[in-house]
């Protein structure tokens, strides 16, 4: 650990150089949680947007400690099928290719815009137009393109090139900026200014009102003004729990995310420990707990939305007994997401998720933002395509996450990109840290495993010995050879006595730094 100003985990360094800047000029953590997030506007674009939505679960230093939801919400009226522009595109992977939809009928009304200016004017102290400064000059001036960014940009190709504005932005030379080529955002760049300059209402009473209005509804999109000038930032109690003497709080209903790292957490906390943290007991007690994790959310219906009598239903001790038995009785033998966690010194932490989805497709004009593809991710569409209640907050697996310590020890801010993953990413870099007593970085580098249906997916870096005593337990499974961003992106930073310490995730080009 070291001492200093505060810690930072994120998803590319430039975003991490924005936090530092605020910390370093005398601001506090949602400051540099803000500035972080515009900069990954142009950083990280196909994850992070103007145009998305997302979550901040906020520790004020002795304050209460609050979640700002400002996730996507739905467009209050819904055109025919036959009328909207949704059609499907395949990104490749590599090893396996995936469907997503897009186009203006798959946008709903963004929140990332109303949810940072909220927190940051009632969390921050910086004045707004510096916040915005680091996303502007790097925007103006490009930034050299990492393997992970230039992967993502190749893997949803079909969504840059989807329109004339978006080629000209991702794709100007004829194809993705590959590894070391300078990518500049010009346009991006001069709206950030503006927006700095203007606050949320020229995004959502103003001129980005109009021109979405007037897309959607030349061209097949739902969103119209008053979807813009009736959003509205939530602000929600975190759900709470205490784990082997800490409090978690994480984040609330209608996310589901939150309440199901709630429930894994009652699953280990009511299961017998002691084994090794990298024995094979200790993975096979971690896939059973990920089944029972499935399973519940199947029995619950979660993926149709969350109401706080879901979550106390959910985490009622009868129920939890009842999965408990069904661990025990195990013989023993990619979406577009991005997290920041910043913790200062004066105790504030901040951890933030958000998403574009993948991006629809279609570029809000004189902005060089690309709107989100919510309406277009299965995930997020248990009715089926098209079948969405209007005017509702959709529900998401966005999970940012704080820890406490009733001793008043460390204070642990953390969080992860992956869709479905986020939540068995920050489960098993949980258990690691609070019960293995692994240090932040390991637990964050450490192999994972993730349950998709019932197939077992079991990252490189295990044990032989683990590897086989999963196989002959999950019948089907997949084995890969390294670990894969497939298994999320932690990022996690940490306060404690002694400092500071954190750990951004390799899969998903993770930096950290402590600010001295």
């Amino acid at each position: 650990m070291a001492r200093g100003r505060g810690a930072i985990a994120c998803g590319h360094p430039a975003t991490r150089d924005a936090a530092a800047a605020m910390l370093e000029a005398g601001g506090n953590a949602f400051d540099a949680a803000a500035a972080a997030l515009w900069t990954a506007c142009v950083a990280e674009p196909v994850l992070a947007s103007p145009g998305g939505g997302g979550f901040l679960l906020a520790q004020p230093a002795g304050e209460r400690a609050r979640v700002y939801d400002f996730f996507a919400h739905t467009p209050g009226t819904r055109l025919d099928p036959g009328d909207a522009d949704f059609h499907p595109i395949h990104a490749d992977f590599g090893t396996t290719r995936q469907e997503f939809h897009i186009g203006l009928g798959a946008a709903a009304a963004p929140g990332v815009v109303a949810g940072t200016c909220a927190f940051q004017q009632e969390l921050g102290r910086m004045p707004r137009r510096e916040v915005f400064a680091p996303a502007v000059g790097c925007a103006r001036d490009g930034l050299p393109m990492n393997a992970l960014q230039a992967y993502i940009a190749e893997v949803v190709r079909p969504i840059l090139e989807a329109t004339p504005e978006a080629r000209a932005i991702f794709t100007p030379a004829g194809g993705p900026p590959v590894e070391g080529d300078r990518h500049a955002m010009p346009e991006l760049g001069e709206f950030l200014e503006t927006l700095s300059h203007e606050g949320p209402d020229l995004f959502y009473r103003g001129e980005v009102a109009a021109a979405v209005d007037a897309a959607c509804r030349a061209g097949g999109g739902h969103l119209r003004r008053s979807d813009f000038e009736d959003y509205r930032v939530e602000r929600r109690e975190p759900l709470t729990a205490d784990y082997r003497g800490r409090r978690v709080l994480t984040n609330a209903p209608p996310a589901s995310g939150g309440l199901l790292i709630n429930f894994g957490l009652e699953m280990l906390a009511g299961l017998p420990g002691g084994a090794d943290v990298d024995s094979p007991e200790q993975a096979l007690r971690m896939a059973a707990v990920l089944d029972a994790t499935r399973q519940a959310r199947l029995d619950a219906g979660l993926d149709a939305g969350v109401t706080d009598r879901t979550a106390r239903t959910l985490l009622d001790p009868d129920q939890l007994a009842r999965y408990r038995a069904l661990i025990a009785g195990h013989p023993p033998s990619h979406r577009g997401t991005t997290h920041i966690s910043v913790i200062d010194a004066r105790g504030n932490a901040a951890a933030l998720t958000v998403s574009n989805g993948e991006g629809c497709g279609w570029i809000v004009p004189g902005t060089g933002f690309m709107l989100n593809n919510m309406l277009g991710e299965a995930d997020l569409q248990p009715r089926g395509f098209g079948q969405w209640p209007t005017a509702t907050r959709l529900t998401s697996m966005m999970a940012p996450t704080l820890v406490t310590d009733r001793s008043g020890g460390e204070l642990l801010a953390l969080g992860s990109g992956g869709s479905n993953r986020i939540r068995s990413a920050l489960l098993q870099v949980l258990a690691a840290h609070l019960d293995g007593g692994l240090p932040l970085e390991a637990a964050v580098e450490r192999p994972r495993l993730h349950l998709e249906g019932q197939c077992l997916e079991i990252e490189g870096g295990f044990t032989a010995a683990t590897v086989e005593a999963l196989q002959r337990q999950w019948p089907e499974h997949r084995v890969w050879p390294d670990r894969n961003l497939f298994f999320g992106g932690a990022h996690a930073v940490a306060a404690g006595r002694d400092g500071f310490t954190g750990a951004g995730d390799p899969r998903r080009g993770g930096v950290a730094t402590v600010v001295p």
